[in-house]
């Protein structure tokens, strides 16, 4: 797995995002490019902008079991597997506004580094490591980046 932290992995990543452009097709899937960018800022958004709650209860005993080894393996994620509700995008996104967003997130979650993730807690699965935070980043942005073909 790539280390997203790594300013060069992260490098990397921005140039095939900004390959994309608003009339960019999936291979697969029904997400619309901007709404994958909108789909990828969910990740960001529940680090940094504490707008989203810390599932609870039962909710909070199947992600852990069942979702998060899935989530957090090097195993890359199958074409079309479902997701859940936070993620889902049912309508139409601003393409640039997302993208500046995804790029942004990208230069701040390299800047802050892998020290800054360790132990650091999820809204979904609980506290990470550094390297689970990296396979969630890198392998996330890696299998959207594949369905636009970029």
């Amino acid at each position: 797995m790539k280390n997203i932290f790594n300013a060069e992995v992260t490098q990397e990543i921005i140039e095939r995002i900004n390959t994309l452009n608003p009339d960019s097709l999936a291979l697969w899937g029904k997400m619309s490019v901007s709404q994958m960018l909108a789909h990828c800022n969910v990740t960001y958004d529940m680090i940094f902008d504490g707008k989203y709650k810390k599932v609870s209860g039962l909710k909070k005993l199947i992600i852990r079991t069942f979702i998060k080894p899935i989530v957090v393996s090097e195993k890359p994620f199958k074409r079309n597997s479902p997701t859940s509700g936070y993620f889902r995008m049912r309508e139409e996104k601003d393409f640039d506004a997302e993208k500046k967003r995804l790029l942004d997130y990208l230069v701040k979650t390299q800047k802050l580094g892998a020290n800054y993730f360790d132990n650091r807690e999820s809204v979904s699965f609980g506290k990470l490591s550094s390297k689970e935070w990296n396979t969630i980043f890198y392998k996330h942005l890696n299998h959207h980046l594949n369905q636009f073909g970029v």
